[in-house]
């Protein structure tokens, strides 16, 4: 449910993401069940619960954790939304399942290991190698609730809404003044009076209402000690013994944070991310991966992304964006030529370099020492200009690699997309 729910929500104030191609940020995500141990942490209320790897682990669960449990929720945990309305590449409908104990482990055991495809996953979904079991809570009521960083207002900003589960962009379209928003401001921290729009904004049937307030600014506790860039529960909900409990969570942390929250960063799950951006990190490269066909390797992000806007302008589509950056060495470079070739739907390569402190001939010796690495097995434009470039021209023509050289930016992307349909 919570998974990517914010999407549109006041884009003035949110840019989350709402298609699978968008997620790709460079920010922690972290499961639900790690989440859920977090808030836990600091003293919010989330159901009892317990991940499980195995058809073996969910039976010590059931027996040491859930002995008199009757029903249970059974949640795959991939890093992305739309869980519940996924598909199984093995046919199983729905990663999420409300079911008897005794069926737990049958659907437990077809859910471990397959791939789950999703809305936001794309259509090579993720894999699941961990499920959630969590008690079935006796929810009364559900509502929204969001902490994110707002740049208008320069801090945190709590969103809080008295529907949820459900859609929040669909709500707050069809009816905004649902929708409460507080900016906190960051040199005083949340106060009573912050906390108590919020819980006005989600506006309890059954909880107490200061009790409701603590809860509140137990969240924000965890959102600025912990480092995160979001905090998103959908549904917090009311349960039938007057509790609000964090029944779903998203939480998003800064990378920037990870030297001082190296405890949380431990629970980065490399296999749910792009291997190509995963092994870009290991190399020290700013890269994102996308879906198109013309591999791009260029020094500055400003001219990377003029590279991709040039070839969709000429009809082609950039298959990632890759920024090597003014010092990149040349096994840097060498490193990010692996990581284009690896992936099997670039058609051409495009290596657009304005030497200014990054110099035309480190890169050069970077293409000639990939290219003896790697089967280059697609054409390559090279478009050089700046610093030592006469170095760097010379050095690919005595390589004796069969490049396509290009003068000037137009004709570079110009050839790289016809190359790319040859």
């Amino acid at each position: 449910m919570v998974r990517g729910s914010l999407g549109k929500l006041f884009s003035q104030s949110l840019s989350l993401a709402g298609k699978w191609q968008q997620q790709q940020l460079r920010r922690l995500n972290v499961h639900e069940y790690q989440g859920a141990e977090l808030m836990s942490k600091y003293g919010v209320n989330v159901p009892k619960g317990v991940a499980v790897s195995s058809v073996d682990e969910v039976k010590q669960a059931l027996k040491n954790v859930f002995p008199n449990e009757k029903e249970l929720v059974v949640k795959s945990q991939i890093l992305a939304g739309g869980r519940g309305l996924g598909t199984f590449k093995s046919g199983l409908k729905g990663g999420v399942h409300i079911v008897k104990a005794e069926e737990v482990e049958n659907i437990a055991g077809k859910m471990l290991g397959q791939i789950l495809v999703t809305k936001q996953t794309g259509p090579q979904g993720k894999i699941v190698s961990k499920v959630y079991l969590c008690e079935k809570l006796s929810l009364v009521n559900e509502m929204y609730f969001a902490i994110t960083l707002d740049r208008s207002s320069a801090g945190p900003l709590i969103i809080a809404c008295r529907k949820g589960g459900t859609s929040i962009e669909d709500l707050a379209e069809k009816f905004p003044d649902m929708i409460v928003k507080v900016p906190i401001d960051v040199f005083k921290g949340i106060t009573d009076e912050d906390a108590a729009k919020v819980v006005d904004g989600l506006a309890p049937k059954v909880a107490d209402r200061n009790a409701s307030i603590e809860q509140v600014k137990k969240l924000y506790e965890l959102f600025c000690k912990s480092d995160c860039t979001l905090l998103e529960i959908n549904p917090i909900a009311e349960t039938s013994d007057n509790q609000l409990v964090a029944a779903d969570a998203k939480l998003n942390f800064d990378d920037n944070a990870a030297f001082r929250q190296k405890e949380i960063f431990a629970l980065r799950d490399s296999s749910q991310e792009d291997p190509r951006e995963v092994a870009a990190a290991k190399a020290d490269l700013n890269y994102i991966g996308l879906d198109g066909e013309i591999g791009c390797m260029v020094n500055g992000a400003g001219l990377a992304m003029a590279t991709m806007d040039i070839i969709k302008l000429h009809g082609g589509t950039p298959a990632n964006f890759l920024d090597v950056g003014g010092n990149a060495s040349e096994g840097q470079v060498v490193e990010a030529f692996k990581i284009l070739t690896a992936d099997d739907k670039v058609k051409a390569i495009l290596v657009n370099i304005f030497g200014g402190i990054m110099k035309c001939d480190v890169i050069a010796s970077g293409i000639v020492n990939a290219a003896n690495q790697v089967s280059l097995k697609v054409p390559v434009v090279v478009r050089l200009e700046g610093t030592n470039v006469d170095q760097g021209k010379r050095i690919l023509k005595e390589s004796g690699l069969a490049l396509i050289t290009a003068e000037d930016l137009d004709d570079a992307a110009e050839k790289a997309v016809k190359a790319s349909a040859s």
